[in-house]
């Protein structure tokens, strides 16, 4: 099994190789951890386009160490000002949800305004240096790597099986195809579009993006296919600053953004299972994946008919982090799995994606999540600019009575959540576990091998994982029942048969299994210095100086 990276005076890790390595040289040329992490995320745009990139929203969190202080950034977008939910149900035609693919799930970008303000804040280098790394590659190519080529395949499969899309799908097919196909493994891979549209941003500056040249290329593109978004919802978009909000887990201080993300559900589960020995239990134990999957499901639920846009909705977020009301849900779990969970009442109580991290000598530490949602986002790809829009309004409800219901303006449920630890005021590791509903577990069961299985970083992310997938979400309501149990490949078959017969219905999960298990990155504050993992699922690294 490998073994975390250290670095007394850095550290970088992300999911491609190549990008990790990008960090590291504006890290020694300079740069702070926040240009690092955004010349990192422009070149994962490049080698992963089917996950991120220039089209989509971005979360982080910043610690900032002459402020000893830990800030949030919700730089998600919105949803065309002058679309209703009657309107965009109308073109819909009474389907259920908005789709992930064509016009309709598209929201306006947020990703560059965050990049902007996270400059703003903390950078140091000018963007043409921040940005001629992935200029460079987009002219002279990438390989693409396994793990890649296997998710690049699977994704466009979804874009290239779609017959509604048909002339839309023509920038996919001539930016992300290779001869007709998904690129497979060893092939040089090139997007000479999208290095011209980094080099232009480097030019002109951020803001061009909304309001300038690139703003107006864009807005073209979208009139022509029939989007509703307009020069209003790009000249007024902004990148947020919030409060992270927390819960305490055996001594330890575990922050997330709050709505309308779902890291919230992070830090409901955790309450839940504090209750629990978990220590003494195992990992390998099937109390602890029986306890964990009942977690999940009564998180998941109250995730379902609470999370939305708090500027839309009363979320009642103080009172889901309040641990009586989680000593009162955990009363719900018992020997046998739950067939029909059901989400709490908050007044009972008192009170596709890419993950990367990078610190820098400074002790400046940055989480950073960006995705465009679905595989190749919405599969529009205006093919002079080189990249993928996003579809985060597949992620509103079209129920009007529910807080998640899509509104002109409003910002859709988002799955992408960085995570930040601390102890006793001070910052232990940044950390983040990619994959849409995976997110939560995945950073409840790397947490729980660390804190309570006492394993270092990189075993904790190599570490076998389940995935519990049930019916309802915030953009759909449906009969919750007891859900599937997905694990990888090498979990106990003793295991497996005993949550079997508690009526857990659990399967072997399918290829690829990165698109099940998700994709985690950390960095660990250590005596010297720094100490990186990454995931072992992915084509990428840790590296230190």
């Amino acid at each position: 099994m490998s073994q975390p990276v250290s670095g007394a005076k850095a550290m970088v890790a992300s999911s491609q190789r190549l990008a990790t390595a990008v960090g590291v040289q504006l890290l020694e040329d300079g740069g702070s951890a926040v240009d690092a992490a955004i010349g990192v995320n422009a070149m994962l745009n490049l080698i992963e386009p089917y996950m991120c990139g220039l089209g989509g929203d971005l979360f982080a969190q910043v610690w900032e160490p002459e402020a000893g202080r830990l800030h949030g950034l919700n730089a998600s977008g919105r949803a065309p000002r002058g679309q209703t939910l009657d309107v965009l149900r109308s073109k819909l035609g009474g389907q259920r949800m908005i789709p992930g693919n064509g016009v309709h799930g598209i929201t306006v970008p947020g990703a560059v305004r965050g990049w902007a303000a996270l400059h703003e804040r903390f950078g140091r280098l000018d963007l043409g240096s921040i940005f001629a790394p992935v200029i460079e590659h987009a002219e002279s190519g990438v390989e693409v790597g396994p793990a890649t080529a296997e998710w690049w395949y699977h994704c466009a499969a979804t874009v290239t099986e779609d017959a509604t899309l048909g002339a839309l799908a023509d920038g996919f097919r001539r930016t992300y195809l290779v001869d007709g196909a998904a690129p497979q493994t060893g092939t040089q891979f090139r997007n000479p579009a999208l290095g011209n549209s980094y080099a232009r941003l480097a030019d002109a500056g951020l803001d061009d993006f909304y309001t300038g040249d690139m703003a107006a290329d864009l807005l073209r593109y979208l009139a022509d296919s029939g989007c509703a978004l307009g020069a209003d919802d790009l000249s007024q978009c902004e990148a947020e600053w919030v409060e992270p909000i927390s819960t305490t887990y055996r001594g330890y201080e575990v922050f997330e953004l709050p709505p309308n993300g779902q890291g919230l559900a992070v830090l409901q589960m955790l309450n839940l299972l504090e209750g629990y020995d978990l220590g003494q239990l195992g990992p390998e134990s099937p109390d602890y994946w029986h306890l964990f999957i009942e977690a999940k499901k009564l998180a998941f639920e109250d995730r379902a008919s609470y999370y939305a846009d708090p500027e839309f909705a009363d979320v009642p977020i103080a009172t889901m982090l309040d641990k009586a009301y989680a000593g009162k849900r955990r009363q719900q779990i018992g020997e046998r799995a739950m067939e029909a969970p059901r989400p709490g009442d908050p007044a009972l109580s008192r009170g596709d994606t890419t993950y990367l991290t990078v610190a820098d000598e400074s002790g400046l530490m940055i989480s950073l999540i960006q995705s465009i949602y679905n595989g190749f986002g919405s599969a529009l790809v205006p093919p002079d600019l080189g990249f993928a829009l996003q579809c985060r309004g597949a992620g509103f409800s079209l129920d009007p009575d529910h807080p998640n219901a899509y509104a002109p303006g409003k910002r859709p449920f988002h799955t992408i959540i960085p995570a930040f630890v601390m102890r006793h005021g001070e910052p232990v590791m940044s950390f983040g576990v990619m994959g849409a509903d995976m997110q939560p577990q995945g950073q409840v069961q790397v947490l729980i091998n660390m804190i309570d299985f006492g394993m270092d970083i990189q075993a904790a992310g190599d570490a076998g994982r389940v995935r519990h997938d049930g019916l309802n979400h915030p953009n759909l309501s449906a009969d919750a029942d007891a859900g599937i149990v997905w694990h990888e490949a090498g979990c106990d078959a003793g295991l497996i048969e005993t949550l079997r017969a508690r009526g857990h219905d659990v399967r072997p999960a399918t290829h690829p299994v990165q698109h099940f298990m998700g994709g985690y990155q950390c960095i660990r504050r250590d005596v010297s210095g720094w100490l990186g993992a990454s995931e072992r699922r992915f084509d990428g690294c840790a590296a230190g100086i």
